[in-house]
C-alpha cells in the first residue's frame, strides 16, 4: 500500500505523538502547523530543544532545575531565602506554582516524582535521604509536604513523615491545606478533596 504522506511528515508526526498527552489528531496538527510554518519558527524550535539538554541541570542540594553555569539553585542561595522551613515538592514544574503565589519566603526540596508502585517508582528511587541531610545541615524548623492530593502523593506524604520519625528528626512537619476549588459544586468533588475539606474546615 503507498504512502499517504512524506516520510518525513510521518516520522515528524510519530515523535509529536510521543509527548504526554498528545494523541495522533493532535500531533497531525502539529506536524501541519510546522510544516506551514517559516523556517525561522522551526529552527528556534529545534535550537530550544536541543539546548534543554545542554543548558538546564539539576541543582545537587535542591534538585530544582538551574541553568547549567549555575551550581546550587539561586532560591537556596538567595540571603533573604529562609533555609529552617523546606516545601518538599514531587516535580521542579510545582516549584513554580508555589512561587507564583508569592506567599513562600523558604527554600524546596523536589523529590523527583512520586511513590507508586505500579509505575515502579519506590522510595529508594526519590530524593529522600537528601532531604534527610539538608534538615541536619542547614538546621531545618519546618517542612510543608507539599506533594499533590492524589493517591500516590498522599502515601509520598504518609512515607516521609514516618521516615523522618522513625529517623529521629524533631521537625515540624505540615501539610498543604486541601478543600472544595472555587465554583466547584459538592456533587462533583472527589473523595480525596472532600475528604481534605473536612479535615481543614474552620471555625466561623
Amino acid at each position: 500500500m503507498a504512502r499517504l504522506l512524506p516520510a518525513a511528515l510521518e516520522k515528524l508526526i510519530d515523535e509529536l505523538g510521543r509527548l504526554p498527552g498528545v494523541g495522533s489528531r493532535t500531533a497531525e496538527r502539529y506536524a501541519y502547523y510546522l510544516l506551514r510554518a517559516e523556517q525561522r519558527i522551526n529552527d528556534s524550535l529545534a535550537n530550544a530543544i536541543h539546548d534543554i539538554h545542554h543548558q538546564v541541570k539539576t541543582c545537587p542540594v535542591t534538585f530544582a532545575l538551574i541553568d547549567a553555569d549555575q551550581d546550587i539553585s539561586p532560591l537556596y542561595t538567595d540571603s533573604d531565602r529562609d533555609k529552617t522551613l523546606i516545601a518538599v515538592v514531587e516535580e521542579p514544574l510545582d516549584i513554580v506554582a508555589i512561587e507564583r503565589t508569592g506567599q513562600f519566603k523558604g527554600t524546596y526540596h523536589v523529590l523527583g516524582g512520586a511513590i507508586s508502585p505500579i509505575d515502579g517508582v519506590g522510595p529508594e528511587q526519590l530524593h529522600i535521604p537528601e532531604l534527610l541531610d539538608r534538615i541536619k545541615k542547614d538546621s531545618v524548623e519546618e517542612i510543608i509536604i507539599a506533594t499533590n492530593a492524589s493517591v500516590e502523593g498522599e502515601s509520598t506524604a504518609l512515607f516521609l513523615q514516618k521516615y523522618l520519625r522513625d529517623a529521629g528528626v524533631e521537625v515540624t512537619m505540615s501539610r498543604l491545606a486541601r478543600g472544595i476549588p472555587v465554583g466547584v459544586d459538592l456533587e462533583y468533588a472527589d473523595q480525596i478533596t472532600l475528604s481534605h475539606a473536612l479535615e481543614g474546615r474552620r471555625s466561623l
